[in-house]
């Protein structure tokens, strides 16, 4: 017995072996290709900076090598504060992408705090309505909405743009806040109910519950309104209410371009974007992974 049962032994730490091995090496796929992928997403970022510095000989002749001291040159950003306002392009982004941020969160939790707690007639077929938000591409709606922003007399203003991105925000807003308004505990909200706490008392105190939830919200929503170059264009193309991304654009020519005030422009405005990524990472993980898991 004492033979047959070394031998169960045996094979079964030989089995739990292998079955380590694979899990390990599984492991290190996972973390290789991950790291693959973060290469792949940083690299044409990296190359951007680094040929910004670069003159423009280097740019074309070595776009892979980091600058050094003979291809080491700083024209472009000269050209970019001096030959333009990008100062007040920068202003203009900043203005329209936090007002429109800010307003979104603030409309999206109302109507997702109504959609989740109180059933009425029209609640699903409101959802659904939002949801087509997210289906259609707001840019579909171009001629419309430029009729509309030149009725309501908008046109070539920053307000004209932080509308259509509420717009274009919302859906989205409310679709991911509904799913977490309705996982708030119901003994909270009615144990502040009977304390004599109103609605909007109940509203403003789960909020901060919710944190995660607009903290992705607000990663997802910001990086497309920034990045934006259409409905600039289209609703506010003029000098002094020019954004980053249109104002980058004017270092285009029909013939040539003038890459390192280009590669410049576009170094500067994705330090806001990067800087809110790192800020609201952590919130944009736990406000995913709590979506993955809760039901």
């Amino acid at each position: 017995m004492t033979r047959y049962a070394d031998a169960e032994k045996t094979q079964l730490r030989n089995v739990m072996s292998g079955v380590d091995w694979r899990h390990q090496t599984t492991k290190v796929l996972k973390h290789w290709m991950l790291i693959a992928f973060a290469f792949l997403a940083t690299a044409p970022i990296a190359l951007v900076v680094l040929n910004s510095v670069k003159t423009r000989r280097a740019i074309f002749r070595n776009p892979y090598h980091l600058p050094n001291a003979e291809t080491f040159d700083l024209v472009g950003y000269e050209t970019v504060f001096e030959k333009s306002q990008f100062h007040v392009y920068y202003f203009n982004s900043l203005f329209v992408t936090l007002t429109a941020l800010a307003l979104i969160l603030l409309f999206g939790t109302m109507v997702a705090f109504a959609l989740a707690e109180y059933s009425f007639p029209g609640n699903n077929l409101l959802r659904l309505f939002f949801l087509l938000g997210i289906i259609i591409p707001i840019r579909l709606g171009s001629v419309s909405l430029l009729r509309l922003i030149v009725s309501l007399d908008l046109i070539g203003t920053l307000w004209a743009l932080i509308l259509v991105y509420i717009a274009g925000g919302l859906p989205f807003a409310v679709f991911i806040l509904t799913q977490f308004m309705s996982q708030v505990p119901s003994d909270l909200k009615d144990a502040a109910r009977v304390d004599g706490a109103s609605e909007y008392r109940v509203f403003w105190l789960i909020l901060p519950i919710i944190r995660p939830a607009t903290g992705t919200v607000s990663a997802i929503s910001i990086i497309p309104m920034w990045n934006d170059l259409w409905f600039p264009l289209v609703l506010a193309p003029g000098e002094a209410t020019r954004t980053v991304t249109l104002g980058a654009q004017q270092f285009m020519g029909q013939f040539s371009n003038d890459w390192n005030a280009l590669l410049a422009a576009l170094s500067l405005s994705s330090v806001p974007v990067l800087i809110i990524y790192f800020v609201s990472s952590k919130q944009l993980l736990q406000g995913l992974t709590a979506g993955a898991l809760k039901n």
